[in-house]
Formats: C-alpha cells, sequence, structure tokens
C-alpha cells in the first residue's frame, strides 16, 4: 500500500472522541483491483469534515488474482483496525461496458463487504452520482469538480490524487451526509445512525438544513422533488 497523498495534523483517535462523543468517522471505499482508494474523514455534528487519512492501495496486474484481493483485503483490514472508523461507505458497483473492469471492482467491493462485515459495521453503497450531487450538487460532475470539492470541504492545500483518493473521501463525505450519520447541530447523538445502510433513506434528511453547504441543499431539495413526483403518480 503505497503511503498517503496527505496526512492530518492528527491520525489517532485517543482522547478527542471522548471530547467529541457525537463526532462520526467514515472510511470511503473507491473499490478497484490496480487501484483502490481509501480515505477516512471525521464529521463533526454541524457537518464540518477533518481529513484523518487518505491513500491508495495498488496492486500490480501481473499479480495472480487471488494475491491481488489478499493485498487488497488486508490493507483495507489494516485501515478498519487503526483508525475504527463508525461506518463504511463504498461505491455501488453498475454496469459498464468493460466487464472485465466491472468484475474486478465487483472482486474488490467484496473484499470490502467482507472486511467491514467481520468487523460488524454496516455498510453503505452509493452510486457515482449520488456521491458527485452530495458534493458538488451536480449528479454529472467531473472527477476534477470532484476533488475540487472534496479539497474545499476538507480545507487541502491541493485535490487529493490520484482520483481514486479524491472518490474515496468524496464517498466517505456522501454517506455523513446522505444518510444523516451525522445528528444535525444541537441534536443527541444516537446509537443506532452509524448502522444506516446508505439506500438513500435517511431519517433526518428534513432537519438541520441551516448547517448544510449548498451542494447538500441542493441534494436534498432533488431527493424531495423526486419523492413528490413519486407521490404524485402513486396518487394518480
Amino acid at each position: 500500500m503505497c503511503p498517503p497523498t496527505f496526512r492530518p495534523h492528527s491520525t489517532k483517535t485517543s482522547d478527542r472522541a471522548a471530547r467529541l462523543p457525537v463526532t462520526v468517522r467514515v472510511l470511503g471505499i473507491d473499490p478497484g483491483l490496480t487501484r483502490c482508494g481509501v480515505g477516512v474523514v471525521d464529521v463533526e455534528p454541524s457537518r464540518r469534515a477533518v481529513l484523518v487519512h487518505v491513500s491508495v492501495i495498488r496492486t500490480p496486474p501481473d499479480m495472480p488474482l487471488e494475491q491481488r484481493l489478499l493485498a487488497i483485503g488486508n490493507g483495507i483490514a489494516a485501515l478498519l483496525d487503526e483508525y475504527r472508523p463508525t461506518a463504511v461507505a463504498l461505491e455501488r458497483v453498475f454496469a459498464q461496458h468493460n466487464l472485465r473492469t466491472v468484475m474486478g471492482t465487483a472482486q474488490a467491493s467484496g473484499v470490502a463487504l467482507h472486511a467491514a462485515a467481520v468487523r460488524g459495521l454496516a455498510v453503505g453503497l452509493h452510486t457515482p452520482s449520488e456521491v458527485k450531487a452530495a458534493v458538488t450538487g451536480y449528479g454529472a460532475a467531473d472527477k476534477a469538480q470532484v476533488a475540487a470539492m472534496v479539497q474545499r470541504v476538507l480545507r487541502l492545500d491541493a485535490p487529493p490524487t490520484p482520483a481514486d483518493a479524491s472518490d474515496a473521501l468524496a464517498l466517505a463525505l456522501c454517506h455523513a451526509w446522505r444518510v444523516d450519520v451525522v445528528p444535525p447541530s444541537g441534536a443527541r447523538a444516537s446509537g443506532t445512525t452509524a448502522g444506516v445502510n446508505g439506500s438513500g433513506s435517511g431519517s433526518g434528511s428534513g432537519s438541520g438544513s441551516g448547517s448544510l453547504t449548498p451542494a447538500q441543499e441542493a441534494w436534498r431539495a432533488a431527493e424531495k422533488s423526486v419523492k413528490s413526483v413519486a407521490a404524485r403518480r402513486l396518487g394518480s
């Protein structure tokens, strides 16, 4: 596993969790066989996010498949044990024209799902368009726009590179904001919020709008619009 592109001032949980019990830590995973992006962020009740760790797990194409999956699994397991996230966010596998690519992504995703399940962590699955909408406010944003917003949200000196790294951080941010892993500002922490699966039905999606970024407000407005149209169709 290569060293992280960016390092935060502090990467240890130690006594910080005791001082901020409602801050959640999310591990985002952008699955892939050659490059598997992994990023950890702490998200506070105010929805302010802080970078904890970001890196890319790499495996060479000429390595046997089982060894590549083992290396990815070991890398993810090490991160889960070191940083002890509250939740895991993973890109949802979708159909691609390149069958070989989608198979590799699915295999890496399975390894990540297994590592999380062994540790009792629920995994939120998010499509690329969901992640783009949550972070930039635009579901068709390109990778450069996503990386720029990740840089801005996490207050980094430069966008995370390669794209797998910024995508992993975007997934972590999407999960925390999208399914309300973090309670709205002033709300009490819930022992069950971290276990929400990222299927797009956050329990508190209608509250705490005053603390949302423009991108988050745009996402919630779009979500409400879709629900409204669906309700009208059912009633017709």
